[in-house]
């Protein structure tokens, strides 16, 4: 398999997490690229050309992290990250999770394509505003507050947006704001395949 991404796109990030994570990363080829070139490699796999993109060893192209990360489960070893007994959390986790992601991205890139002032359009404002409350959310949420740290979808991708977060907006300063979901986090990441996925 190969798999194109960089090292700062929380996508991308997931879904090598997840490779690890199945026991797949000896099996894939990462494909190191830049999405926003107009002359990147991954253009002639993806048309999209975004990341993470991954290629099957049976020639299919799949693209979004999420999509990735289920046929990943589906062909992987080791315990499931879909788990069909907590499915309905697993799921509602990852979604919130992705949500968080997608916020934080798009101010990230807001910011470098419009500068800091991109932040009082009407865009803007919804983004950070959808960032703190679901900050709040996830503090308060019944498996943070549980202390359920197990490796599912759900908590890698919440987890890797955390993580984005604390990387790309460092003054949103969530672990010491929100001192619950720091101590689940802190369990979550306890693992070789979040510690060789930092952020870069």
């Amino acid at each position: 398999m190969q798999l194109y991404l960089n090292a700062t796109s929380p996508y991308a990030r997931v879904a090598r997490i997840c490779l690890y994570e199945k026991q797949l990363i000896e099996r894939t080829e990462l494909c190191w690229c830049d999405p926003w070139a107009a002359d990147s490699e991954l253009l002639q796999v993806n048309p999209l050309s975004r990341i993470p993109t991954l290629v099957t060893e049976e020639g299919d192209v799949l693209t979004e992290s999420l999509l990735i990360a289920q046929y990943l489960d589906a062909v992987g070893e080791g315990p499931s990250l879909l788990p069909g007994n907590a499915l309905a959390d697993t799921l509602a986790l990852a979604g919130l999770g992705q949500g968080l992601m997608d916020a934080a991205f798009n101010v990230v890139i807001g910011r470098k394509h419009g500068g800091s002032e991109v932040d009082l359009t009407l865009l803007g404002s919804r983004r950070l505003k959808a960032i703190e409350r679901t900050l709040v959310t996830l503090n308060a949420h019944p498996s943070v507050l549980a202390g359920k740290t197990e490796r599912t979808l759900g908590a890698i991708v919440v987890a890797v947006a955390l993580a984005y977060i604390s990387f790309r907006l460092p003054a949103f300063d969530w672990p010491n704001r929100f001192p619950a979901l720091d101590a689940w986090y802190s369990e979550v990441v306890e693992s070789e395949s979040f510690a060789l996925t930092t952020f870069a």
